[in-house]
Formats: C-alpha cells, structure tokens, sequence
C-alpha cells in the first residue's frame, strides 16, 4: 500500500523529483533558481515550495490524488476568464503539480476585508460562474467532481452508509441515532436537489472555500482551487456567508445582492435555491473531506477526521 501522502511529499526523493521539475520548467523560458528552496506547509491533501527566482517568487504546488485535478482546472479557468485566473506557469496533470508566479499577498494579508472588497470578490466569481456554465465538458474532463444536483442524494445515501460501517472509534463514524436522523431528513434534500436541478440557476463551476485567504489583494483573482466542485451555483456562496456573518461587520445581504446582479436575479427570488443549498451543499463538502483524507496518516485523521461528520451533521439544522 501506498505510503500517506504527507509522507511521500516529506522524503527526500520526492523533493529531488520535484525540485528537478521546477528547475526544468524554469529552464524553458531561461529562468533559474536562485537559492534556497523551502517547503513551508505539509497538509494530508497539499504541499507548496516556496522557490526564489531570477524574475521574482514562485510556488509550486502537489496536491493529494482527491485533488489532482486542480492545476488542469486552473489552467481551464484562465482560458476561460484570464481576467479572473492566473494561468499556471506550468502543470504536470498526472502528478497533480503545479508552478505559479508569486501575486503578493492575499486579501486577507493586506487587511480586514471591507464591503467593497467582498462585493468585488463575489461579483468576479459570479462572473467567473457565468463563464464556466457552459464549459462541463472541459471542466469535468480536468477531473472535477460531478456534484451537480442529480448526483446528490445517491451520494449522500453511500456517505450515510459508508459512515455508519466505519469502527465506533473513528472520527467519522455515524452512531446509530444520528443515522436515523440523518435518514429522516433525506426527503427535504430529495426535495432540494430537485428544486436546484430546475431553477434558472445552473449547475457550474464553484469554488468550495472562497474567503479572503484564497484572494489575491492585487487584484481580487481567486486561487487556491483544489476544493472545488461542479455544483449549483449558489453553493460558493456558503463559505463567504459563513465568513462575514460570524467573522466581519460587513452586510450580508448587500453581499448576496451583488452577486445576484450579475446573474440577473435578485435576492427575494434566489431565496428557494439558496435554501435549498444549505441541504446539499454539506452533502457534497462532506464528500471533499472524505475524499482528501484517504491518504491521511493516522495522526492527521485524528486531527481532522471529525470534518466529514461534522459537514454531513449540517444537513439537520440548515
């Protein structure tokens, strides 16, 4: 069996492959390294190198197999909307490996987000949404998960079963009573993801966890795309809203309206899909984070073995 991937990604042969690559990529275009390489963060699902360079920081970037689809996904997004995407400097889809320019620092960095920051943040992805809508073909071929509204509830019924059969002891295991719990609320998302399949809303690209961490301050592009998903359109709109209504003073609902502007509705007749993405948006996060920590040691599971069963919970108190 294959090592955990926070393993495989700390040995020195990984690194060498690695690092060889990116001196490789550089060398096409006549750049080079110019010192130290650094590997600042090792998660179960991702790792970065930080690489100085003769025109400026790079990063690189490995994701875990659950995830490899994002340097494909991204470099799609940049044909897409290269306003809205930095297109990679280089990508290696078999491996999941990805080289970027460094863009400074995030939203988050720079400062407290504002309103303005957020209307800015959500008017692009929503224009990014806009553009994605009719690319499913190219999007999913990158190996996005197909979470639209039709493959909701036959997922959730294998993740409520697929928990339920875990040992007692694990983090993610679904007791006896919340089982049932869990099975008494199956017809509301029944009725959600129907409700989703028909509104004038499409299914689309959406980013899985759009805070302020994961935008550029430069230019408000979005990065960090290994969480996301075709899914309804307004289930991006549940990390923000999470965000500003429990971490900012910022408005809520004149965030939500700036959104809706650009897909042509308004906040009053969005309301039924945004209700009924408080049931399927946890079902489709809960699979993300069962996904990614199939490769997790058994330390990491401890640490965040208890998120598929905690998003999987949100679906009885939307």
């Amino acid at each position: 069996m294959e090592r955990p991937f926070s393993e495989r990604v700390a040995h020195d042969d990984w690194r060498r492959a690695a690092e060889e690559w990116v001196r490789c990529e550089l060398d096409r275009s006549g750049r080079r390294v110019t010192g130290t390489i650094e590997q600042p963060r090792i998660r179960p699902w991702s790792t970065q190198l930080t690489i100085p360079t003769d025109v400026g920081p790079m990063w690189f970037k490995a994701t875990c197999a659950a995830q490899a689809f994002e340097p494909a996904l991204q470099a799609e997004l940049a044909r897409i909307a290269p306003d809205a995407v930095e297109r990679p400097y280089a990508i290696d889809p078999a491996r999941g490996w990805m080289l970027t320019v460094h863009r400074g620092e995030t939203l988050a960095d720079a400062h407290e987000a504002t309103a303005d920051d957020w209307v800015r943040v959500l008017r692009q992805a929503a224009e990014l949404q806009r553009a994605a809508a009719s690319e499913a073909h190219a999007l999913l071929a990158t190996g996005l998960p197909d979470c639209g509204p039709g493959t909701v509830v036959s997922r959730f019924d294998r993740i409520v079963e697929v928990l339920s059969s875990l040992p007692e002891e694990h983090p993610a295991h679904v007791p006896a009573e919340l089982r049932s719990e869990l099975l008494a609320v199956r017809p509301r998302l029944v009725d959600a993801a129907d409700l989703l399949a028909a509104s004038p809303l499409p299914a689309t690209w959406q980013h899985g966890d759009l805070h302020p961490n994961n935008v550029f301050a430069c230019d408000g592009r979005v990065f960090d795309f290994g969480d996301s998903q075709w899914a309804p359109a307004v289930e991006m709109l549940s990390v923000p809203y999470g965000w500003i209504t429990t971490q900012s003073q910022v408005s809520w609902p004149d965030v939500l309206a700036a959104y809706c502007d650009v897909w042509g509705t308004t906040v009053a007749a969005v309301r039924p899909e945004w209700d009924a993405a408080a049931y399927t948006q946890p079902v489709n996060r809960t699979l993300l984070w069962w996904s990614c920590l199939q490769e997790a040691t058994a330390a990491e599971w401890a640490e965040w073995g208890d998120a598929p069963l905690h998003h999987l919970s949100r679906v009885l108190d939307p």
